[in-house]
């Protein structure tokens, strides 16, 4: 696990918004400082030397209590790349 910041406050659409020095990739999963899963990295938004991280939250997390902890440190997991799907061509018609 990587260091990924710290959070800064949930937003009004129930996102958390933390404050990095990386920028991770979307989809990877971000614990905090107990080592719980607590959601997955959404958009990443902002100046490129600190960019903002919006963390969609899993249902399982309680908000009112990561609410109260604004300013504890996050982890983010190693992502596994999965390999994309090739869409198939179709075949051109002449006309």
């Amino acid at each position: 696990m990587k260091l990924l910041g710290k959070s800064l406050h949930i937003a009004n659409s129930g996102k958390l918004i933390a404050r990095s020095t990386k920028t991770p990739s979307p989809g990877a999963i971000v614990f905090n400082s107990d080592k719980k899963k607590i959601g997955k990295v959404g958009y990443v938004f902002g100046p490129t030397k600190q960019p903002y991280i919006s963390i969609r939250l899993f249902k399982s997390v309680n908000r009112d209590e990561i609410a109260k902890n604004c300013g504890e440190k996050l982890f983010v997991s190693k992502q596994n790349s999965k390999k994309s799907r090739r869409r198939r061509m179709r075949p051109r018609h002449k006309k």
